[in-house]
């Protein structure tokens, strides 16, 4: 169902249920979660790919996990919803930079796991979609990440439910890159990973807070919590030292030797 390869420095979360095309129900979005927020722990771990096994990335929900849903009362689909959004939150708020390799399909939830990244990188076949008004639904957990990465763009999307080519999730800013194929996409991946490492880590995770906590507020707000992130990132121990090191024109230690 979900498989994690750790070959420090990198963490592989590979959605393993391919007969499905990767579709999650309650139990993956426990695995999920959970894993995540371990992960988030790794001392050694400086960055995680998300990714599908088989022929897609992620459809979206699982239809027997649909149709237990369908029979839930209004307390149980609250409580339900609330363990979607605690898996899409612990990808998000992980202090490392998550990378989602996106092919086949990446629908509804699928598409909200992307836009929960800091990455994305799609092949050029890719297609997303937000399809819950289709099933007489919304894209509700979903929309605060979506929107986040879309904007305004989400809005002839989400009221359609069509699917959309790599091309437009490029240009409406849910992906940050599109390449031809696979192999293509390893190796874009593996670049990105390289600058990764090269980064402090807890600036990294301080700069995935500051882009978090400033979404959505206004520029007095934003400068008040930038002003304070800034002044603990100077304080701390790694940002000494950084200083240091560039200062002294030395590799800082979290560069890999």
């Amino acid at each position: 169902m979900l498989r994690v390869e750790v070959q420090k420095p990198v963490a592989r979360v590979i959605l393993d249920r391919p007969d499905v095309h990767n579709a999650f129900d309650d139990e993956l979005i426990i695995f999920l979660k959970d894993a995540f927020r371990e992960l988030g722990t790794y001392k050694d771990v400086r960055a995680i790919v998300l990714r599908g096994n088989g022929k897609s990335f992620c459809a979206g929900a699982d239809l027997n996990w649909m149709k237990r849903v369908a029979e839930y009362t209004r307390d149980q689909n609250l409580e339900d919803a609330r363990k979607m959004a605690r898996m899409f939150l612990a990808i998000a708020r992980c202090p490392k930079p998550v990378i989602a390799r996106v092919h086949g399909a990446a629908l509804g939830g699928g598409a909200g796991l992307v836009a929960a990244c800091d990455i994305a990188v799609a092949v050029e076949s890719a297609q997303f979609g937000f399809t819950e008004v289709k099933l007489g639904l919304i894209p509700a957990v979903i929309s605060p990440f979506v929107i986040a990465r879309m904007g305004s763009r989400a809005r002839e999307y989400f009221l359609t439910g069509e699917r959309f080519p790599a091309s437009v999730a490029l240009q409406s800013g849910l992906v940050q890159h599109v390449v031809p194929d696979e192999t293509a996409m390893d190796a874009l991946i593996d670049t990105k990973i390289a600058h990764l490492v090269t980064s402090s880590p807890s600036a990294v995770a301080a700069a995935k807070e500051l882009l978090l906590a400033t979404t959505g507020k206004d520029l007095d707000a934003s400068l008040e919590i930038a002003v304070d992130a800034i002044a603990r990132a100077r304080a701390s121990d790694e940002g000494q030292v950084g200083m240091k090191a560039f200062l002294q024109r030395e590799k800082p230690p979290w560069i890999p030797q």
